[in-house]
């Protein structure tokens, strides 16, 4: 028997896993907001608390489960690419999220908007633009709709944390 490949198909080097409280609840926030596909959904001994769930969304498969009593909130931060970065914030915000950065243009072609989900997950929505080169992209990186741009992307990012270490504070 020959040894299978170091990454099983359908995944990817990484995959992240989220831990929050109510995964069925937060399962139904991916497939609605950015149409997430359910792979899989195990219940522990209880009949209520899921152990294990996976869910494709685009071509990452993202694993979570229920937190527990007691544990603290995990929040991740997570980067997704998308077709439209207008649409996919906007049907998050319906869904209950809140909006941290409207989509805004960047010097290296993407379009970058955040939002934070029910759970506290801060989601980078990235949409491509345009595909420039290293070459093309320092230059940019100077003009001042980029650099504000920037600004306004690390200044509502270090707002949101700041809240976050006060309320912990």
């Amino acid at each position: 028997m020959s040894k299978p490949p170091p990454i099983p198909d359908g995944y990817t080097s990484v995959t992240p896993w989220i831990i929050v409280k109510g995964v069925d609840k937060f399962l139904e926030f991916i497939k609605e907001v950015l149409a997430a596909e359910e792979l899989a959904r195990v219940y522990e001994e209880d009949g209520t608390t899921i152990g294990h769930a996976e869910a494709r969304i685009g071509t990452a498969v993202v694993m979570m489960f229920d937190s527990r009593d007691g544990w603290p909130e995990t929040p991740q931060f997570l980067r997704l690419y998308v077709d439209d970065a207008n649409a996919v914030i906007h049907r998050a915000v319906a869904a209950g999220a809140r909006l941290l950065s409207q989509p805004t243009p960047l010097a290296f072609g993407d379009q970058v908007g955040r939002f934070i989900d029910p759970w506290g997950n801060i989601w980078w929505v990235q949409e491509r633009l345009e595909d420039l080169s290293w070459e093309e992209i320092g230059p940019r990186m100077a003009e001042p709709k980029y650099a504000e741009a920037m600004r306004y992307l690390q200044q509502t990012l270090r707002e949101e944390m700041e809240r976050r270490g006060a309320e912990k504070g």
